[in-house]
């Protein structure tokens, strides 16, 4: 039987991306823009007052060129733009001011006000509508993940995992707060300028816009460069985080075993990746920007001798010049905004490309079409000779599992370490399909009921207890909504409120991260009062008694057994009188059921149990 698959590799390049890397931009960054419709509205403001900032930013400079030509007694201008300076000196100047050189100074400064009006509110609209799509993006990738079924997360770290959901998703806020907003500056400040210069001198218009259809080869060979090293760059960016996350957790075992320079190998060898990689682009990086200066001093240089012999000819006013001057200081501007432009949306293409990548996981176990809801508790749980391999691996961890639970039952599993008795509560659990065979949950097969229906219906606890950074409470209700009564009436039954009624802030107490303040015990129980708090009607137990005392464990099966009712239950231990009292006893060795029977008939057997037994025991028989 298939087990699915798992959408693309987070991180990984593919033929598709290969050829992404001639574009200038490639298909992943796109996709942002179905984030950005639910807010148009936003994004549409933003883009008109961004346009209208650059057009009030240039603006103030044809008012000083119509200042300098006063001041120099030039009556007139060439081209359409003198018509409009004689409407201006005839009608609005005459009107603001009986000085003209002051009411030109009005108008400089009413430019400028604009300017500063439509760049805060563009600036505004443009950076919450980034962080807006930026949870967005974060949320759909977070579901995308968190659906995805345990067995994903066997062979992928979780450094690389957070990278993608923290650096990469952030690396997309850029694109949307900064990126667009470059990209209509630039537009609208080279179409204004274009349109102004033109009215005043096509000639000079012609020299000064010339030289700058050089840039667009340069852009084509930097951007086809550098993409994949942004790409992989961004891919030892995980790396470096997954190492860290490992170094991090694992820090007793690391000082325990004088692991720290083994370990800051490591990082280094990560780091190193990166480095190389970041130096690659910012290599060529800035052999594209020193081109960018030399198209500028080109175009500079022009305009400077070509300006002033057009002015000595008499083609364009001293303050037409002066405005062609000012406006290049701002159009320089935009060409070198462009080079980061381009330099921040390879970026952002090689981030949405692994963003996009967890966004579009599909989980390979999912309610089948038709699947319905468990109807009330699970009262019958039953295999039937069930065959299961691990994906990618060909050593059948189970062979032909039969076996039936009733309500109210209690199934123990024992074997040697590898012979698939933890596969057997995943298959229930459905972190796994089986390869052939039926799992049935009340005479039904469980790939017929809802996952959600069953896994309400199940209390889990597995051999490593896993508790979230938070109080003892937070713990224990995890997800749900309970009553101080019912979380006392957990920790009880999982024989946890000895520990916790002496603790200074009782259960308000803070676990630490991975509940590394408590015991491995203490883990233990909260581990199971987490369980015990749903009631469930299914309770699997993985080796959870395994940190426990003796004494501990008598009681806690004390307390499960005299509240168990119709709670069937199947544990999981090596410990072999965590299911001694269990109905049905399931021996295994290599994936089959070798023996059966209760703990009284097994102990008799002279097989794999009685001898685990008698070791365990000190080979005082069955007592």
């Amino acid at each position: 039987m298939s087990h699915g698959r798992h959408g693309a590799s987070i991180g990984n390049s593919t033929e598709e991306g290969d050829e992404d890397d001639l574009q200038i931009l490639g298909r992943s960054i796109w996709r942002i823009f179905p984030y950005v419709s639910p807010y148009r509205h936003r994004a549409t403001f933003g883009f008109l007052s961004c346009m209208f900032a650059r057009v009030f930013d240039l603006v103030p400079f044809i008012f000083i060129g119509f200042a300098v030509d006063y001041y120099s007694g030039v009556t007139k201008s060439g081209g359409r733009l003198g018509d409009f300076r004689t409407f201006l000196d005839e009608n609005l100047l005459y009107h603001i001011s009986d000085d003209q050189a002051i009411s030109y100074g009005i108008l400089i400064f009413l430019g400028f006000a604009g300017l500063a009006v439509f760049q805060g509110i563009s600036d505004y609209c443009w950076q919450t509508l980034g962080y807006k799509v930026q949870h967005d993006l974060r949320l759909d990738a977070t579901q995308s993940l968190i659906r995805m079924e345990a067995s994903y997360y066997d062979l992928r770290q979780t450094g690389v995992l957070m990278s993608v959901l923290s650096s990469d998703v952030n690396q997309l806020e850029d694109v949307i707060s900064d990126s667009s907003t470059s990209i209509i500056r630039i537009f609208t400040t080279f179409i204004t300028a274009f349109f102004i210069l033109m009215m005043m001198s096509w000639k000079l218009t012609a020299v000064l816009f010339g030289p700058l259809l050089l840039i667009f080869p340069m852009v084509y060979l930097f951007s086809t460069r550098v993409q994949r090293k942004y790409r992989k760059q961004r891919e030892s960016t995980g790396g470096i985080n997954a190492v860290l996350e490992n170094v991090i957790s694992g820090i007793a075992v690391v000082q325990a075993y004088n692991a720290q320079e083994w370990e800051i190998a490591r990082v280094s060898s990560e780091s190193e990746e990166y480095r190389d990689e970041a130096i690659g682009a910012s290599r060529d990086r800035n052999r594209f920007v020193p081109g960018l200066y030399g198209v500028a001093g080109i175009v500079y240089g022009l305009l400077v001798s070509v300006g002033g012999w057009l002015m000595k000819e008499g083609d364009i006013s001293t303050g037409a010049f002066v405005t062609f001057l000012l406006i290049m200081t701002r159009l320089s501007m935009p060409l070198f905004i462009f080079g980061m432009l381009v330099n921040q949306l390879q970026r952002g293409e090689a981030a949405a490309r692994r963003v996009f990548d967890m966004v579009d996981l599909e989980p390979s176990i999912v309610d089948k079409e038709g699947a319905t809801a468990l109807d009330g508790s699970i009262d019958n749980i039953e295999f039937r000779d069930v065959h299961f391999t691990y994906p990618g691996t060909d050593t059948p961890v189970l062979n032909g599992i039969s076996f039936n639970v009733g309500q109210g039952g209690f199934l123990g599993v024992m074997g040697h370490t590898g012979a698939g008795k933890s596969t057997i509560l995943k298959l229930i659990l459905r972190y796994y399909e089986p390869d052939s065979g039926e799992v049935l949950i009340n005479g039904h097969n469980i790939q017929d009921i809802t996952l959600d229906s069953v896994r309400e219906q199940m209390g889990f606890v597995n051999q490593d207890p896993f508790l979230f950074y938070g109080s003892i409470r937070d713990n224990v209700v995890y997800s749900r909504h309970a009553s101080s009564e019912e979380v006392d009436s957990a920790l009880h039954l999982a024989g946890a409120d000895e520990f916790v009624i002496n603790m200074e802030d009782g259960v308000d107490t803070l676990v630490g991260d991975r509940g590394v303040m408590l015991s491995g015990g203490q883990r233990a129980r909260i581990s199971l009062a987490r369980a015990m708090l749903k009631k469930p009607s299914l309770l699997i137990l993985d080796e959870a008694s395994s940190a426990l005392d003796a004494e501990t464990e008598r009681q806690i099966q004390s307390n499960l057994l005299g509240t168990g009712g119709v709670r069937t239950t199947i544990a999981v231990a090596h410990r072999l009188s965590t299911i001694r009292n269990a109905d049905e006893i399931l021996s295994m060795v290599d994936g089959a059921v070798v023996e059966r029977g209760t703990h009284d008939i097994l102990v008799t057997n002279s097989g794999v149990y009685s001898s685990q037994w008698a070791i365990q025991t000190g080979a005082l028989g069955g007592e």
